[in-house]
């Protein structure tokens, strides 16, 4: 009998902090639609990442080794944050700040998703960060899918075909490309 594949194993990260964030919205909805093949998991603990210090970086604080653990553990990363003065928000940068020195984003497959059509200043300054940290970015899965409105729920995303469907093409772009490897 053939020992089953174990599933990719994805990190999502929402660059908000926000209950109603539209970025968590669609990282959660990605990770329901996510087949068995599939392990969606959300980071949730950004907010309890001390502000990036270099002197604090030997030993790692504890929440950011955490951080650090779940990237390097996660075959797969998906990254979706918010635009804040042309900017990407602060709870993000900082989160990479503090694994700027690190092996944790080398050759790892990465996807960016953009809720905002109008967000291409952190979209472009998110890039940027990850490619520098030597991360793999998968272009396939790397979208903008347009969420807009107040009191999203779940419901609401997975009632929106198109939005469906781009959500299934980044899951099917992150495991092709985890196949590559």
């Amino acid at each position: 009998m053939p020992i089953p594949a174990k599933p990719l194993r994805i990190l999502a990260v929402s660059g908000s902090l926000r209950a109603a964030s539209l970025n968590t919205l669609l990282l959660q909805t990605l990770a329901t639609l996510a087949p068995a093949s599939i392990d969606v998991q959300l980071y949730r603990h950004l907010g309890d990442l001390p502000l990036f210090n270099p002197d604090l970086e030997k030993p790692l604080p504890e929440p950011v080794a955490d951080f650090k653990n779940h990237i390097l553990s996660a075959d797969a990363v998906i990254i979706a944050s918010p635009e804040y003065a042309h900017g990407v928000t602060g709870v993000i940068k900082n989160a990479l700040d503090w694994l700027v020195g690190t092996e944790a984003f080398v050759n790892k497959p990465v996807a960016l998703l953009n809720v905002s059509g109008r967000a291409v200043h952190a979209y472009a300054a998110l890039r940027e960060i990850v490619t520098m940290m030597f991360a793999n970015i998968i272009d396939a899965a790397s979208l903008t899918i347009p969420l807009y409105g107040n009191g999203l729920t779940e419901a609401d995303v997975l009632a929106n075909p198109q939005t469906v469907q781009d959500l299934q093409a980044v899951l099917v772009a992150l495991q092709q490309a985890q196949n590559l490897e």
